[in-house]
């Protein structure tokens, strides 16, 4: 899938696709193939010839040419990957050296012709109308970039022209018609014909994918003839915009990469520092600096990434997300925070000789100035929530947040003030988590969960035995702590219902959640643990 794309799917498939197309944007898209292998094998010292593998996760990430004669492909595991090819070379996946080592293709290419977008390491796309004018003709202007690319390090490029970037894609991704064609011109309004015939994977979504397939749809052209309001109704948002992309009705357009001032920051300390205070105070001119290069640039952080290198050569990095933008004090802040990680009274491990500080993510200051009157109110709050955090530590001030879970204690997330939400915590979030409570969810989760006694009408107390009954009705509830401390009277319960965690393993649990309402009508999320209630959550 193409990224680093603004794509407003809501507005796009709004009204059942009745919104007229856009102009079709003839592209060129430069492809490298096998970038990740080459990029890994040139800083491995491996020979071209060699079978190579990039391997992610214990899976196959990508293949050279010799590899994938073995049978060695993208997706397979890695010990089956070694089977079929004994004198495979096996390196990890590294996002930054595959940046890093197609740094000077784009350079050299955005040196040629301006407006270039970066759709990963190994795939460029541009617009094709200037460049045609000024080489004579798309074929020309296509071949004559893929030529640049592969003089400064990217063998084997390949170019394709369609009126859209996905198109442009596939049609550089596409077989060769002729032995050694490097360019392939999909002719203007054909988009939709040379996509048609195309099988579903090279959508990138290998769930809709085996839906589809299911169906009897197996090709883009398949998916493309349904309605656009029957693939919004049952796929989605998500799948209404590929089912565009299969159409070759490709909304997006190339957004040239901006390239930055230099924002890169470096202290060095000679003799080497020991005390986190010290670093802390000799690095306020660096932060000082860095700030005023953002504001010059009309430029905020919003995520920074902080490297301290000590005597030992041990780089520790660390990457800091605000709220709202950083300024020098908080930089200076997020330095001393780092520092204090240690166990050492001082904060370090060993004296330290460097630090470097780096923009990760940064957002024109237009979209942070102060409001016409001012922002008083929000400005105070985290002004407030900075100053105690700086007081009780970077870990004293949570921000709570939705995770995923089956119960509700596991579903709530603290994340220190400033920092942003764990990455994987939407995806860890909507994961079907079988037994989970439905919605609606209560109103109080309890911080700690509060013992509770459930008797029945005549006193005797409620259990639940090895089938999941329960061994009398609920009749009477008593919450510890609870005003009034007596006994009050059940209206109204249901459950139980079991929940079996890591059954697998020796630690795992065995409970019963139950739900009662209360003479005062609180409904209660009662947890039943080594035959003993809880109260985990209540709604008034």
């Amino acid at each position: 899938m193409i990224g680093q794309q603004r794509v407003r799917v809501d507005a796009i498939v709004r009204g059942g696709g009745a919104l007229p197309e856009p102009p079709p944007t003839r592209t060129i898209v430069l492809w490298c193939p096998d970038w990740p292998v080459i990029a890994a094998a040139r800083a491995a010292g491996a020979p071209p010839e060699q079978p190579f593998a990039v391997v992610s996760k214990g899976l196959v990430y990508a293949s050279s040419a010799s590899a994938r004669q073995h049978g060695v492909v993208r997706g397979l595991r890695l010990r089956e990957a070694q089977a079929r090819c004994t004198d495979l070379v096996v390196q990890s996946y590294d996002d930054a050296l595959d940046h890093r080592a197609f740094e000077p293709v784009i350079r050299a290419v955005e040196a040629a012709v301006p407006g270039v977008e970066v759709l990963r390491p190994g795939t460029l796309a541009l617009r094709s109308r200037g460049p045609a004018r000024y080489y004579g003709g798309e074929r020309a202007a296509a071949a004559t970039l893929a030529g640049i690319a592969a003089d400064h390090g990217a063998p084997g490029v390949r170019a394709g022209v369609a009126d859209t970037p996905f198109a442009a894609e596939q049609a550089a991704r596409a077989r060769p018609v002729r032995p050694g064609e490097r360019v392939r011109i999909v002719p203007v309004d054909g988009s939709s014909d040379f996509l048609a015939p195309l099988p579903l994977g090279v959508l990138g979504d290998a769930d809709l994918a085996s839906v589809l397939d299911r169906l009897g749809i197996t090709t883009l052209g398949a998916f493309a003839a349904l309605r656009d309001e029957q693939v919004r109704d049952r796929f989605g948002l998500a799948g209404a915009f590929l089912h565009r992309l299969a159409g070759g009705r490709d909304p997006r357009e190339i957004s040239a990469r901006e390239i930055p001032p230099e924002l890169r920051t470096e202290a060095s300390f000679e003799p080497a520092l020991d005390r986190a205070d010290q670093i802390a105070f000799a690095f306020r001119r660096s932060a000082d600096d860095f700030a005023a290069r953002l504001r010059a640039a009309g430029l905020v952080a919003t995520t920074i990434r902080v490297g301290i290198l000590d005597e030992r050569d041990i780089l520790l990095e660390r990457t800091w997300t605000h709220p709202r933008w950083f300024d020098a004090a908080d930089v200076v802040d997020r330095v001393r925070w780092q520092l204090a990680g240690g166990v050492d009274p001082t904060g370090l491990e060993a004296p330290v000789t460097s630090v470097v500080l780096e923009p990760v993510a940064v957002d024109d200051m237009a979209n942070h100035e102060r409001g016409l009157w001012g922002s008083g109110p929000d400005e105070r709050v985290h002004h407030g929530l900075a100053r105690v955090q700086g007081m009780v530590g970077h870990d004293g001030v949570v921000t709570p947040r939705i995770g995923g879970g089956r119960t509700l204690s596991e579903r709530m997330v603290l994340v220190p003030w400033g920092d942003a939400p764990p990455a994987d915590l939407g995806a860890v979030r909507d994961r079907p988590w079988p037994g989970k409570l439905p919605g609606p969810p209560p109103a109080t989760v309890l911080e700690r969960p509060r013992p509770v006694d459930v008797v029945t009408v005549d006193g005797g107390s409620v259990d639940v035995d090895d089938r999941g009954v329960l061994s009398g009705t609920p009749g009477r509830f008593r919450a510890e702590g609870d005003r009034g401390g007596g006994f009050g009277a059940v209206t109204a319960w249901a459950g139980p219902w079991p929940l079996v965690v890591r059954w697998w393993d020796a630690g795992g649990r065995r409970l019963h959640r139950l739900q009662l309402v209360d003479a005062e009508g609180r409904a209660w999320y009662l947890v039943l643990a080594d035959h003993r209630w809880w109260a985990e959550a209540v709604a008034t």
